[in-house]
């Protein structure tokens, strides 16, 4: 089991390390949970709503890992 926001979600952490930020929760500007922003704007926005925190920082790890990907980030986890 992991004992760390990084070792559960690495690419996250790298993220927030390395590129920009994380917003988390609703406001009057966005109906999504999670965010995933940096200086350019936003890269990734949530839905709604999920069963728990846990499974919508699976779908955010999955978007940065897929960022990742895509932009050629080779030191990424």
């Amino acid at each position: 089991m992991a004992t760390s926001f990084a070792e559960s979600y690495p690419n996250l952490a790298y993220w927030i390390e390395s590129f920009g930020w994380i917003a988390l929760g609703q406001d009057d500007y966005s109906s999504s949970l999670i965010r995933i922003l940096d200086s350019g704007g936003m890269i990734w926005e949530s839905e709604e709503a999920y069963d728990s925190l846990d499974t919508a920082l699976q779908d955010a790890e999955a978007a940065v890992a897929d960022w990742f990907k895509k932009e050629n980030i080779e030191d990424a986890p």
